[in-house]
């Protein structure tokens, strides 16, 4: 603002000022030109504070505006006094029209009503308090709003109103949804950390074992074929010598010491002592697949086939009349090792046949689906047993963990499993199905096109 400059008295003598000495003349002349001055500084004070003042409710306004949550300033009476952006995106008005209406006029029901009536009675003795209220919406819908009312005060302290804080309790549920997803995330990827860094320390151990175990089940697996080999040898001779006419004291020696049964039991004991012998090689080399990254041949392997394979072996193995209900789907490859990706579904079904199999009027059944979407092969693997105890399903796929009574399993099946699944890129689960029984999920990805 310009501030125009008294005007200059006019040049006169001080002879011709009758009346009026020479120092009173400089004194009034002295006065204007304070007052002049304090005049200047007090526009300038002026001019700073208005800016202050433009700059302070410009702030308010982008504060008011960048707001996301519900505002709304109302007096004692419930009259709206101020509000924001998002009050006026919600309930489809302008802040013209909010401005001066009743808070009551934007409840959507009687309950809204009688609970904002009693937040504001809280409100007036308290510091604060919370209601939940519903508002008519844009589209004249129902709005649940959780808001926060807490008294608002003048400079002298006077309580002038009340401020409401909130946002639409959609929006929560929504960002708790949301932080739900995320906690059970960070869950799962801290249990799969936890479970990775176990098999990674516990593969070390395994590597040592059966690198000490390798030995001596060759040595056994050698001898006993050598064995084999002498104890045909002494056969022939022993029949070719009993054919002789023996004095009754060999005969009588010979009953005694049972030579006839020990020769006929000879060879299943070799044979039940090989394939102790060979079970335990197998043992040990899925310990080293455990342990370390195969080095197997890595092709494009069919999924189809390679259950369907599996199905057949399970069968005519030690399940030939289990009930498999295969849906197969069109051709699926996957890149990876057709042994090791054999063993993984010939482990399941057998698992499959294990739990099914007890003591029950239901027969054992399993249901095997494949699908393929853009980016991975899906397979489940659903029987009717028992399903797995809630103690059980964090630790179904630890090493040397096993629900099988003694003798029946080596808890090694699920875990290599595991392991090889994960060496293909892949991903093996289980859950519980709600009409009973356990599903095993195996998902492997697609070969990038």
């Amino acid at each position: 603002m310009a501030t125009t400059p008294p005007s200059p008295l006019p040049h006169l003598p001080l002879g011709e000022l009758e009346g009026v000495d020479e120092a009173t003349w400089l004194d009034v002349i002295q006065k204007m030109d304070e007052v002049y001055s304090k005049l200047v500084s007090d526009e300038v004070e002026l001019e700073e504070k208005n800016a202050q003042l433009e700059q302070s409710q410009q702030f308010i306004f982008s504060l008011l505006s960048a707001m996301s949550d519900v505002l709304i300033a109302c007096n004692q009476e419930g009259v709206i006094e101020e509000t924001n952006a998002a009050l006026c995106e919600l309930v489809g008005q302008t802040e013209e029209a909010l401005r001066g209406s009743p808070v009551l006029s934007l409840l959507a029901d009687e309950q809204s009503v009688q609970r904002w009536r009693l937040a504001m009675y809280h409100s007036a003795s308290r510091e604060g308090t919370v209601v939940e209220i519903n508002l008519r919406g844009a589209d004249g819908q129902v709005v649940a709003v959780d808001l926060n009312c807490t008294p608002r005060h003048n400079s002298a302290g006077r309580q002038v109103g009340r401020v409401l804080v909130g946002r639409p309790l959609g929006e929560l549920k929504r960002a708790y949804h949301q932080l739900r997803e995320a906690h059970d995330a960070l869950k799962l990827a801290q249990q799969q950390l936890l479970h990775s860094e176990k098999m990674a320390s516990l593969g070390r151990l395994v590597a040592g074992v059966a690198h000490e175990l390798n030995n001596p089940i060759s040595f056994v697996l050698g001898n006993v074929h050598v064995l084999q080999r002498y104890g045909t040898r002494l056969g022939r001779y022993l029949e070719a010598l009993h054919e002789l006419e023996l004095p009754p004291e060999m005969q009588a020696l010979r009953a005694d010491l049972r030579i006839d049964r020990l020769l006929k039991d000879l060879p299943s004991l070799m044979e039940g002592t090989l394939e102790g012998a060979q079970r335990t090689t197998d043992i040990v080399n899925g310990l080293k697949r455990f342990s370390t990254a195969g080095h197997e041949e890595v092709t494009q392997v069919e999924i189809n086939a390679v259950v369907d394979r599996a199905i057949l072996w399970v069968r005519k193995g030690t399940a030939p009349g289990f009930d498999i209900r295969w849906s197969r789907s069109p051709n699926c490859f996957v890149t990876g090792n057709a042994g090791q990706l054999l063993q993984v579904m010939m482990n399941l079904i057998q698992n499959a046949y294990d739990a099914a199999n007890t003591e029950r009027e239901q027969a054992p059944q399993l249901d095997i689906s494949l699908q393929c979407d853009q980016r991975n092969v899906h397979l489940r693997f659903a029987d009717n047993g028992p399903g797995i105890s809630q103690d059980h399903l964090s630790r179904i796929f630890d090493p040397f963990f096993t629900t099988k009574s003694v003798g029946k399993g080596t808890g090694l099946g699920l875990s290599i499993s595991y392991g090889i699944v994960e060496q293909h890129g892949g991903a093996l689960s289980v859950e519980n199905l709600p009409q009973g029984g356990a599903c095993f999920m195996l998902s492997l990805p697609l070969p990038a096109r």
